[in-house]
């Protein structure tokens, strides 16, 4: 093997390693809607937890990934420490299809149905097909898909290149003698590990395994070792996600360590027992692509088979090994998650439904707290402002990276609509805040409304509450037809608001209120007014069209104008709104 031999063994390496990148980045993308649905309906059964860890692996072709994205929901509170474990294991076993994927290169038959297995008969259909599709089609996801497709051709090319590339170290006595050196199982366990810490994927570890098997000079002996090896570096990754993490994301990532650990540990004895008790003359057969991608998975299913049924075992061991010295804050939105965008989408929603449901509380208990305040209702109501702000503070920071995140553009959509709905919801609550001060100036002045205003702002707080309970069902359930209703109510609403004011004049000419009062009064129906401002705001959120630009004026205008049941609902809600 001279230099040359070795820059293409490089070259071949880069290749492979950017090809998966490559097909491990599209496929997150492509299939984060599916990994929504499929996350979401997480149970704490050992099986569903196991199969979900596992198909999710396979579908995005990374236990890393899926790791990560375990520790990142764990430190949100999307999923408890002991669903994650479950998960964790099944990725170990998911993330052996890429090594039988790699295995393919390994087919040598003249057989013309068993030859188009072989990646190089197929690759340059593949890298044919995505071509295709990433320059001519614009859709995202089509794009996406043809990445899927050049990414892995990438990773089959780089690996026929370094089997090439190697095929001549068959012929080197160091490199035959540097797996002899390997059969040590600590050695070759350290090797493995220390090679997938590196470049921190498993499944490419095992990928360079396989190229270098093609040489015929990597007995089994060495490669079981290696394999276990790599289990346990493929863990570098969650340990560096979980740094700055809480504690139970440290706790996952934890169990994912010894996880790998005890069932490389506990296999490695047996391994060495069986090597000084039996004659297992195979070991020094040469390995081969097929035979790594069954050892590899044979190994995973044994881990997963004696370690699932201990997931209390492990969980209750991290919880003692990282204790709860203090009460915590969950985050949450972890920014774990914005490697999968659709994911960190959801979670920002989720978020934004939170603040929503305490805005419309927090307004909701200053209508009915109007004018006589209790204590417990103040201290709820401005509790609930803060907390909204806090809301506002941590999905406008987080909204912000995700959108410097490569998003389809419905994603990117979703992003900006979240964005401004999560301003107007802070607002109704500081609009909450605003009517508890007016209810406080009246108390502390001594000052009371007349019956007729009273009777008035009960009318008007009965609108508001409708407007709020339908702002809150579309923006929650995207439901469109509560986002339709919204509109006319709100022009009712503004209706309500210059007759009150101008019946509050007349009261205070004919010497019925004082003008301090009338202040307070005016200050009231603004802040209602304006409450219903952005519930219309939140509700045309809702009802523009994907890809609008956010031309929010523009789709309320055609609500008021073009849509026939408008003015049968406003009609509907005057009268019931209708004064004495």
């Amino acid at each position: 093997m001279d230099i040359f031999d070795a820059l293409e063994l490089l070259g071949g390496l880069c290749l492979f390693l950017f090809g998966m990148e490559l097909m491990g980045q599209a496929l997150e993308r492509r299939a984060g809607g599916q990994l929504k649905g499929i996350l979401s309906k997480l149970t704490t059964g050992r099986l569903t937890g196991f199969l979900t860890g596992c198909g999710v692996t396979a579908i995005i072709q990374s236990s890393s990934a899926t790791t990560v994205m375990v520790v990142g929901f764990v430190n949100s509170g999307v999923m408890t420490l002991r669903q994650g474990i479950h998960v964790i294991m099944g990725a170990n076993v998911g993330t052996t299809i890429t090594s039988w994927l790699l295995a393919l290169a390994g087919i040598d038959s003249d057989v013309f149905w068993l030859q188009l297995l072989k990646p190089a008969s197929f690759t340059p259909v593949l890298a044919l097909i995505g071509i295709v599709f990433y320059l001519f089609l614009k859709q995202p996801k089509k794009r996406d898909s043809g990445l899927i497709l050049l990414g892995f051709a990438t990773l089959m090319s780089g690996m026929g290149t370094m089997s090439a590339a190697v095929s001549g170290l068959a012929q080197v006595p160091a490199f035959q003698s540097l797996f002899l050196l390997f059969q040590n199982p600590i050695l070759g366990l350290l090797m493995g590990a220390l090679l997938t810490a590196l470049i921190q994927s498993s499944s490419a570890s095992v990928g360079i395994l396989q190229a270098l098997s093609m040489t015929g000079q990597v007995p089994y002996g060495a490669a079981i070792p290696i394999i276990m090896g790599q289990n346990i570096g493929t863990c570098i990754t969650a340990l560096l996600s979980a740094i700055g993490a809480g504690k139970n994301a440290k706790r996952a990532a934890f169990v994912h360590l010894t996880f790998n650990l005890m069932g490389s540990g506990l296999l490695l004895t047996v391994f060495v027992l069986a090597k000084a008790l039996l004659p297992l003359e195979g070991l020094g057969a040469p390995a081969t692509g097929f035979g790594i991608a069954v050892v590899h998975t044979v190994f995973n299913l044994l881990c997963v088979s004696i370690l699932l049924p201990m997931a209390g075992l492990l969980e209750r061991l991290s919880r003692f090994v990282i204790r709860d010295e203090a009460a915590e804050e969950t985050a949450e939105l972890d920014e774990r998650l914005l490697t999968v965008p659709p994911l960190a989408l959801q979670q920002c929603r989720s978020v934004a439904e939170e603040m929503a449901v305490c805005a419309v509380q927090s307004l909701r208990s200053a209508l009915g707290d109007f004018p006589e305040g209790t204590l417990a209702c103040q201290e709820s109501i401005r509790a609930g402002e803060v907390r909204c702000d806090r809301y506002e503070d941590i999905l406008g920071d987080y909204l912000v990276k995700l959108s410097a995140q490569k998003l389809s553009a419905q994603d990117s959509e979703e992003a900006a609509k979240l964005l401004k709905s999560v301003g107007d919801f802070e607002r109704i609550s500081d609009h909450a805040v605003n009517i508890l001060e007016a209810a406080e100036a009246l108390q502390e002045k001594g000052l009371s409304l007349s019956p007729e205003a009273r009777r008035e702002y009960t009318v008007l707080s009965q609108a508001i509450d409708e407007v709020l309970t339908l702002t809150l069902q579309a923006f929650t359930l995207d439901d469109r037809s509560a986002a339709a209703q919204v509109e006319p109510l709100e022009e009712v609403i503004d209706l309500l608001k210059e007759q009150l004011s101008t019946r509050h004049v007349l009261r205070m000419q004919q010497g019925k209120c004082s003008i301090q009062v009338g202040f307070v009064w005016s200050d009231l129906l603004t802040d209602l007014e304006r409450s219903s401002d952005h519930c219309s705001n939140i509700a045309g959120y809702v009802l523009e069209p994907d890809q609008s630009g956010l031309r929010l004026h523009e789709t309320l205008y055609a609500v008021k104008h073009t849509d026939p049941a408008f003015a049968s609902s406003f009609r509907r809600y005057a009268e019931k709104y209708a004064l004495e």
